[in-house]
């Protein structure tokens, strides 16, 4: 088998990571190979150029794991990663993936009933044989049977980030082989869309060999199509990859045909046939003479429409072409633009590192600032903190605040709102913060009425600043809840707090449509990487994306602003 790149890698040692949970084995060792993959996944270097020493400098990394990575790399598996795969039918591991599925059920499952497949699942539960196991109920049951048709919905669709991966993995490797031609992803990627189907790949000025390059890349597992112009693969994970070539000269009229969606692009073409032109992915033509007016660069086909250039993020037909006509597109929000980060956890939680490595890595970025936000107790699975240990570490946080000139650590706390839309800490506790942030992570399935009211309540607390990650949404496993997003954004802008737009490619939480009706409703927004290790830091940029498919600006978002001027703008400075 040919050498797997860092994706590759990351995925053996994420599915060996799962099988081991599946026996209970060291939640050690679990978090091991877990970290592992995390690493592999954000790895600059191409990992199975390095060898066992260089593995070995890695955090977290010893001889046995620096082995197996290399095992990974060149044979496309591992010794114990077979073993574990002859331990259980490779089936389990979808059964890991299901929204309401732990380990341990999955083992007690595959035990009592032998159920090693979706399917298996779904007919047991359908059968109602699932209710006689400990912890399973008729409720539970069709939990689980709502949880497959989500599933079943989602086919085919794969988070954006994990599309982001693929497609650079796969344009690496073509810009390799045929440095010459520009690769451009195209598509639903191109414009940021929250899930993404095929991956669309433009080569541009490639001869017809690049087909050849293209299906001999180390990642296909089955060609599924090829003709002079288009070739179609289905890559490992599940992807389906499609690559076209198109001449030097139509470089504009291709990107702009295969980046916008199919309603954006029908309505362009109609203003060109308005216009006695013809628009295709070679070029913008006259209709009487078959001569082109434009097609070199993307800029060229709008303006000769009478338009101006529309962001890729923003061609979804929603009013973007109207706004292009008469120059009120808005100066999108940039990566760059963000000063500071407001949603972050450490090792007194659920993080990963501690709140030293933490703010080493924000100011390895360039943070301005940063608020630390552990949980609250009522997360019991992430060891959340009483109103004690909350201020203990709240303490922590400021002296160690005291002793960096070059960025602010701010003391916070995520609140969980409880049920009847209580706070989790009482209100002494949370007056004495810098930040606090209001999040459910419990009863999702309540009325929209009740969910509502929950976080309106939630909003209307006097030292709430920020509503974090509002629908609760996990992309691909769990829907949003339900909740009337126009009440939220009105109480959010009448009481001074910030709805969030959650960088975490799970969530992307508030959506792009949801981020903009928060902002056309006087809503303030910020954008947090929740994240819970160093390395998460980086997922900034999908909120970002978010937030650009949301038509917000840098003014629209609060941390984008500098500290003593984000600190006026908290709900608690607003009292």
């Amino acid at each position: 088998m040919a050498a797997l790149d860092n994706i590759g890698i990351a995925r053996v040692l994420s599915e060996v990571a799962d099988l081991l949970e599946l026996k209970n084995e060291n939640v050690f060792k679990i978090r091991a190979y877990r970290s592992a993959a995390d690493l592999v996944r954000q790895a600059a270097e191409t990992v199975v150029d390095l060898d066992e020493a260089a593995l070995r400098q890695w955090p977290g990394i010893g001889k046995d794991l620096a082995g197996r990575i290399r095992e990974i790399g060149t044979t496309g598996s591992c010794t114990l990663h077979r073993d574990l795969l002859g331990e259980f039918p490779p089936t389990l591991l979808d059964l890991l993936r299901l929204q309401g599925l732990g380990p341990k059920t999955v083992a007690m499952l595959y035990a009592a009933l032998r159920i090693a497949s979706l399917d298996d699942l779904e007919a047991a539960a359908r059968a109602g044989r699932l209710r006689g196991l400990k912890g399973m109920g008729a409720k539970k049951e069709q939990l689980l049977l709502r949880a497959l048709e989500e599933r079943r919905r989602y086919a085919g669709r794969h988070r954006l980030v994990d599309a982001a991966e693929a497609a650079a993995a796969l344009t690496a490797w073509l810009e390799t082989q045929a440095p010459a031609v520009s690769f451009v992803p195209v598509g639903s990627l191109r414009r940021g869309c929250d899930t993404c189907g095929d991956i669309d790949v433009v080569a541009i000025g490639a001869g017809p060999s690049v087909m050849d390059t293209f299906t001999r890349f180390g990642r296909v597992e089955r060609i599924l199509g090829r003709g002079e112009t288009k070739a179609s693969v289905l890559l490992d994970g599940g992807y389906q990859a499609d690559l076209r070539l198109v001449p030097a000269t139509s470089r504009g009229a291709a990107l702009q045909y295969f980046t916008g969606s199919k309603a954006h692009n029908i309505a362009l073409r109609d203003r060109a046939l308005g216009q006695g032109l013809r628009l295709n992915e070679y070029g913008l033509f006259r209709v009487t003479d078959d001569v082109r007016v434009a097609g070199e660069d993307e800029e060229g086909i709008y303006r000769a429409l009478g338009l101006a250039w529309v962001p890729p993020e923003l061609r979804e037909h929603r009013g973007e072409l109207e706004a292009a006509a008469e120059e009120r597109l808005p100066l999108l929000i940039e990566a760059g633009d963000l000063r500071g980060d407001l949603h972050m956890h450490t090792t007194e939680t659920d993080g990963k590192h501690d709140l030293e490595a933490m703010v080493a890595a924000a100011r390895a970025v360039g943070l301005e600032y940063i608020a630390i936000t552990d949980h609250s107790r009522s997360l019991a699975m992430a060891n959340g903190m009483d109103e004690g240990r909350t201020l203990a570490h709240a303490d922590r946080v400021r002296t160690l605040n005291r002793a960096y000139e070059d960025i602010t650590v701010l003391a916070g706390v995520e609140c969980d709102i409880l049920p009847d839309g209580r706070m989790d800490l009482s209100d002494a506790c949370l007056a004495e913060l810098d930040v606090v942030i209001a999040s459910v992570h419990s009863a999702m399935q309540q009325t929209e009425a009740e969910m509502t009211a929950r976080l309106v309540r939630a909003i209307e607390h006097p030292s709430v600043d920020i509503l974090g990650h509002p629908t609760s949404r996990l992309l691909l496993r769990r829907e949003a809840s339900r909740v009337n997003m126009e009440r939220i954004a009105d109480a959010a802008a009448a009481h001074g707090v910030a709805l969030e737009i959650n960088c975490l490619p799970d969530r992307l939480d508030l959506s792009d449509t949801h981020a903009r009706l928060a902002r056309d409703r006087g809503a303030k927004l910020v954008i947090n990487t929740d994240a819970h290790s160093v390395d998460a830091l980086s997922m900034a940029r999908w909120g970002v994306v978010t937030a650009r498919r949301g038509w917000l600006t840098k003014e629209d978002v609060l941390n984008t602003r500098p500290v003593d001027e984000l600190r006026r703008m908290l709900r608690r400075s607003q009292q």
